[in-house]
């Protein structure tokens, strides 16, 4: 199903906020660029930093309220940037420490409802121990109190990076079973878009780290299951909207820089 009318004013105010808020906040660092001022001019280079600002910060400032938003509707819950938790136990390190070890050398292949398994039976081994896990993301709880974490990441996530987003997955199902050991939790990447449209999303060595089937959700994947069938395609509508809605307040905004 695709968006309501009430869901797509709720993105669309949610993106008008955060520009908005970005243009009140926005202070770059001063500094003295003669050549690319006189080629390009003040406004130009002043939007540009801007972008440059506002896609390093995407992540945080755009794609999770807007997550947030769409999935309020659907789930039982949904919230952005929280903690797991804090413990887990020696034992249940251990175990995720050897299949990180066996994913390193090749010598076993990511399957994450085998993994999942692993640190279930671990969890209550051994002794506890305070940890501080990378903040969710996501997290989405649906009618059935099933659990989803995401990791929200770039597009082109660096190759050197898979390790510890895997590590990070392994950890948040640690300390979510160590809360609650019957608990059904799901621990994902998302990738909000894919920059190889139409071609499939394809990234090094990925395969060979992430369970793609079960730790994996990638533009139309990801935006469909947090706001239903047709998300994706209304989601890059209201962007477009505001786009245009905003124009006008955008080009006021970077004309001062002209002074």
């Amino acid at each position: 199903m695709a968006l309501n009318e009430k869901q797509k004013v709720l993105v669309e105010n949610t993106l008008k906020t955060t520009l908005r808020n970005k243009f009140e906040n926005y202070n770059p660092e001063p500094a003295s660029m003669p050549f690319h001022t006189r080629l390009l001019g003040k406004d130009r280079l002043a939007l540009y930093q801007f972008i440059h600002s506002l896609i390093t910060n995407f992540g945080t400032t755009i794609f999770e309220p807007v997550a947030v938003t769409l999935a309020a509707t659907k789930f039982k819950e949904a919230k952005s940037h929280i903690v797991a938790g804090t413990k887990i136990s020696e034992d249940a390190q251990f175990e995720i420490q050897k299949i990180m070890d066996g994913l390193n050398s090749a010598t076993i292949k990511p399957n994450k409802t085998k993994e999942i398994q692993t640190i279930r039976k671990a969890i209550k081994k051994g002794k506890e121990r305070n940890v501080s896990p990378t903040n969710v993301d996501l997290y989405l709880k649906n009618q059935d109190d099933e659990i989803f974490l995401f990791d929200i990441k770039t597009a082109k996530p660096n190759m050197g990076g898979f390790k510890e987003f895997k590590r990070t997955l392994l950890e948040w199902v640690g300390v979510i079973l160590f809360e609650n050991p019957t608990a059904k939790v799901n621990t994902l990447i998302a990738i909000p878009y894919n920059p190889y449209e139409p071609k499939p999303y394809t990234r090094w060595t990925m395969a060979g780290m992430l369970d793609l089937e079960n730790e994996l959700k990638v533009g139309k994947e990801f935006w469909d299951f947090v706001g239903g069938e047709g998300a994706y395609e209304d989601l890059l509508k209201c962007f477009e909207k505001v786009g245009i809605d905003m124009r006008e307040e955008i080009d006021k905004y970077f004309s001062r820089f002209n002074r």
